[in-house]
């Protein structure tokens, strides 16, 4: 369902590949809400992802870039106001990668190459993407922007390595920068701490099926889906929520504020063969217990 929330409203939107991507799925969202906005990415993504076919759907012009690049950044900023009529009301940065997780490297045998590397694609990108609009003044008064986070930022996620950093850098952008834009264009700046998803790029990652699993059970309302996140962005891409910024906000149906689940402790029991312990698959037992 349609509100309108986003009618008039410019944007652009960083990082969507093909239908299972976050970025794909706010663009559908923003695109029904009444959004006009360009789509970015680098030219790999480009080529081997379907984002044409978002393009079309969409009525969006694809500008291809590499956003670790100021100049290829400032060409994205500078392009959209072109194509757009002006300037922009929301950004959506939807980037991250990691090279040392790809790869297998554990966190205390990092190549520092590959670490600078998910820095730069996952965390500096975005303050480059922040500081270019702010110098082109490309960002309308009261817009939104918005950058994807993960609770790896706070917790330690065994696997989730470099990323875990550069997730914590992010957000500490968000905050730093939110002072200033706020302070001078009244510009909101958030991170969204979303549920693991099971994106194209993270389904490459080993143990993914079982980290999904693992918050699925743990999460009081189950883990948020793309399409749920995409709804979230929209809102705060919105007029509904101008008083806020410089936030993390968790979009992961609890799992940030639990400890331990009844599910996830019946798994547990279960996996140490215990004879004594509570039987998850008991719908008695479940329906009978008091959480």
């Amino acid at each position: 369902m349609a509100y309108n929330l986003l009618k008039g409203k410019r944007g652009i939107i960083f990082g969507p590949l093909d239908d299972k991507s976050i970025a794909w799925k706010v663009a559908e969202r923003a695109h029904e809400e009444g959004a006009r906005f360009t789509l970015s990415n680098t030219q790999t993504a480009i080529r081997f992802g379907t984002i044409s076919e978002l393009s079309e759907r969409t009525g969006s012009e694809v500008i291809a870039a590499d956003a670790t690049s100021v100049q290829d950044v400032e060409q994205v900023f500078r392009r959209s106001m072109e194509v757009l009529g002006g300037k922009v009301d929301f950004v959506l940065h939807s980037i991250g990668m990691s090279l040392n997780v790809r790869k297998g490297r554990k966190y205390d045998d990092l190549d520092y190459g590959y670490f600078m590397k998910t820095m730069d694609i996952s965390a500096f990108s975005f303050h480059k993407m922040l500081q270019v609009a702010r110098k082109m003044d490309a960002i309308s008064e009261w817009g939104s922007v918005v950058a994807l986070s993960y609770v790896a930022a706070q917790r330690t996620l065994f696997r989730y390595n470099d990323m875990a950093d550069a997730k914590a850098a992010l957000e500490s952008i968000a905050r730093s920068f939110g002072y200033i834009y706020g302070r001078d264009k009244k510009i909101r700046v958030n991170t969204i701490s979303q549920s693991p998803t099971m994106t194209t790029a993270g389904s490459g990652v080993k143990g993914i099926d079982n980290l999904i699993d693992f918050t699925d059970r743990m999460s009081p309302l189950g883990n948020a889906t793309a399409d749920e996140c995409a709804d979230y962005c929209v809102t705060l891409f919105s007029d509904l929520t101008r008083k806020v910024t410089m936030q993390n906000l968790f979009h992961d149906g609890g799992f940030s504020s639990m400890g331990m689940s009844l599910k996830a402790m019946m798994m547990y029991n279960r996996s140490l063969e215990c004879k004594d312990c509570l039987d998850p698959d008991d719908p008695e037992l479940l329906k009978s217990l008091d959480d």
